[in-house]
């Protein structure tokens, strides 16, 4: 029955194609507006790690001037300082845990005629590799040992190591890093969480760093920082060391707690490390530490932001204007059909069944919508990457989900524009119109 139903919606829809084209633009163009924002809001508000967000934790601490307590928009410090940070790496408190911050370097291709090229650069520790569930096209990450020996090695980004290796096994081999020559120990597979939420702060939607180097070894040398640096007290003197011992927050901190006892372990640990630090004159405000698992610091930085959401609910307004066309195209649409439906009454059709086959038809102007509609949404987003660049190439990208959600939402909105105009359709006396024959 349910394809019986298919042929007489198809049939309709082919015996008034202006009025039935008319419908479908409609709702074309309101699934095409809403679903190029709904596509950006979905990519900016996804769960970056699902299998391990809430166990996760981003460390702030409240190192802040006491000055800054009167302000009204006094938040915490989103980055630590380097004396903080490696205090807590050192005391190793967490199942695990990261520090890292971003430089620039500049790669030298060994091959002749090849011309140096700048590569950003994660500087970090051997857990950051198994704490982000990183996967491995050859080799994998440095272990401890390295960290605390200084070691110059790297882990290279698939596309550097096509770039650079031309995509074959590159482990063992050397690249030569600001002068200096450094040894590849594994080479990543596609790595695009999205959003970047192990490092928010310098860019929650930037392209993950191509090149991974041990934290310690950037330190060493003295690589610059190729991210954020907030200092609220001028470093006690001049050159790199005096910074790395000024209150200059730089540099993002994660940890790994597997359960609600590790957390509160870890949080006691943190509570009790600023009050040591306090009777060393350092963190003159309240303690007022926290933990943020992965979705609450992407709501707390605001990843998505005001201005997004309320381009949301003006498309979704948009569309709904759509569908109130919609409306009063298939109410004509229908109520011209009243003479066919009474003599289908007439012969023995139900209400029920005259009910579905125009809800039916509906459907199929929904679908045909949707379809058109998902066409209009990626040429919005492919406006939208040209408006902004590489900003928001990240964020353009439509995947099945919604793909599935467009025609899902299409043909909803149909089915729901079709309810009154079929009601009022169902509901003429078929005597009325037989009448008039």
């Amino acid at each position: 029955m349910f394809s019986y139903y298919l042929k007489l919606g198809w049939l309709s829809i082919r015996r008034n194609p202006l009025l039935s084209t008319l419908m479908v633009a409609a709702i074309a163009i309101g699934i095409g507006a809403s679903m190029t924002i709904i596509t950006v809001n979905y990519v900016m508000s996804s769960n970056p790690i699902p299998q391990k967000s809430d166990v996760l934790f981003y460390v702030q601490l409240d190192s802040d001037d006491l000055n800054t307590l009167d302000d009204e928009d006094n938040e915490l410090l989103d980055q630590l300082t380097y004396l903080d940070a490696m205090a807590l790496m050192k005391a190793g408190k967490a199942y695990r845990q990261v520090a890292s911050n971003r430089s620039g370097l500049v790669l030298e291709p060994q091959g002749e005629g090849e011309r140096p090229f700048s590569v950003d650069t994660r500087n970090t520790w051997a857990s950051f590799f198994p704490m982000f569930d990183l996967r491995f096209l050859y080799g994998g990450g440095w272990d401890d040992t390295a960290d605390q020996n200084l070691e110059r090695v790297v882990v290279l980004s698939k596309e550097i190591n096509e770039r650079v290796f031309g995509g074959e096994d590159s482990v063992g081999r050397s690249v030569r890093l600001n002068g200096m020559d450094f040894r590849v120990v594994g080479v990543m597979d596609e790595f695009l969480p999205m959003p970047k939420f192990y490092d928010v702060t310098n860019g929650a939607f930037n392209e993950p760093e191509e090149i991974f180097i041990p934290f310690n070894v950037a330190v060493e040398y003295e690589f610059d920082r190729n991210g954020n640096t907030n200092c609220w007290k001028m470093p006690d003197g001049d050159g790199f060391e005096a910074f790395l011992n000024s209150e200059c927050v730089w540099i993002q901190f994660w940890a790994e707690l597997r359960n609600a006892t590790e957390k509160q372990d870890y949080m006691d640990f943190l509570n009790a490390y600023v009050e040591q630090q306090k009777e060393l004159g350092r963190f003159p405000r309240p303690i007022n530490n926290r933990l943020s698992d992965v979705m609450e610091w992407m709501e707390d930085q605001e990843v998505v932001e005001d201005d997004a959401r309320v381009m949301l609910g003006l498309s979704l307004l948009f569309l709904l204007v759509c569908l109130l066309n919609t409306i009063g195209l298939l109410l004509a649409k229908f109520l011209g059909k009243s003479t066919d439906n009474s003599l289908r009454r007439a012969l023995g059709a139900s209400k029920s069944s005259l009910f579905i086959q125009h809800m039916i038809e509906s459907g199929l102007i929904g679908l045909g919508g949707g379809l058109f509609g998902l066409g209009l949404a990626w040429l919005g987003l492919r406006g939208i990457e040209m408006l902004f660049g590489e900003y928001v190439e990240n964020l353009v990208g439509m995947d099945w989900a919604m793909v599935m959600t467009g025609i899902g939402l299409a043909i909803l909105s149909a089915l729901l524009a079709g309810l009154y105009p079929t009601w009022r359709a169902c509901s003429i006396a078929p005597a009325s119109q037989l009448k008039i024959q």
